[in-house]
């Protein structure tokens, strides 16, 4: 969501990421309209419809969203992949905290504007919103920190909760790497965090 001037808009970056996709691959549309039913019929965790999660999903399926023929944030599970990944004891603390301190920037700006949520816009407005806080490094930087995550539960293996079924791998033709890493040896179930002690 840069200046056009200096970089790739997010749309342009999404349309050639869409196109080396549909050279590459050709993704099936009934396929993803399939795990699109099937993921209809899953009950979301608890924690999915609770901030700071929901508007944290409603920015990347802004960000990222979906077409016929393209898996978009919600496809490719990136709230679920986000949240396995900052929730960990192990994982990086400032990222968990800068991108919640995000949300309430975003929501009192939103409720500011408009009297309303972030998830309550409607399309036009949300782009409006994040337009005007990407005028801001902070703003830069936590949409910027937001799309990496998206871009990781694209790639990333299954085993760490984005990715269903190899969905994006299978969108870009892409052949993952071997061996894979089974579910119970994810990085984070085997960090354990280390914990330091002061000196008396």
């Amino acid at each position: 969501m840069n200046d056009r001037s200096s970089a790739l808009s997010r749309r342009e970056f999404l349309q050639r990421l869409a196109l080396l996709g549909s050279l590459l691959a050709g993704y099936p549309v009934a396929l993803l309209a399939q795990s699109r039913s099937a993921a209809q019929l899953q009950q979301p965790p608890e924690w999915r419809n609770e901030d700071p999660w929901k508007t944290l999903a409603a920015v990347q399926e802004h960000m990222f969203p979906a077409a016929a023929d393209i898996p978009g944030a919600g496809d490719i599970h990136a709230i679920v992949y986000l949240h396995n990944t900052v929730e960990n004891p192990a994982a990086d603390g400032e990222d968990r905290e800068f991108l919640f301190n995000g949300v309430g920037w975003l929501n009192d700006l939103s409720r500011g504007k408009t009297g309303l949520s972030f998830v309550a816009l409607d399309e036009p407005q949300r782009e409006k919103l994040l337009r005007q806080i990407e005028q801001s490094r902070a703003g830069r930087n936590w949409l910027s920190l937001l799309l990496t995550y998206v871009l990781e539960a694209l790639l990333a293996d299954p085993v760490y909760g984005g990715n269903p079924d190899g969905i994006g791998w299978q969108w870009l033709a892409h052949q993952p790497g071997y061996p894979r890493p089974p579910a119970d040896k994810a990085w984070y179930k085997l960090t354990t965090p280390v914990r330091f002690q002061r000196k008396a």
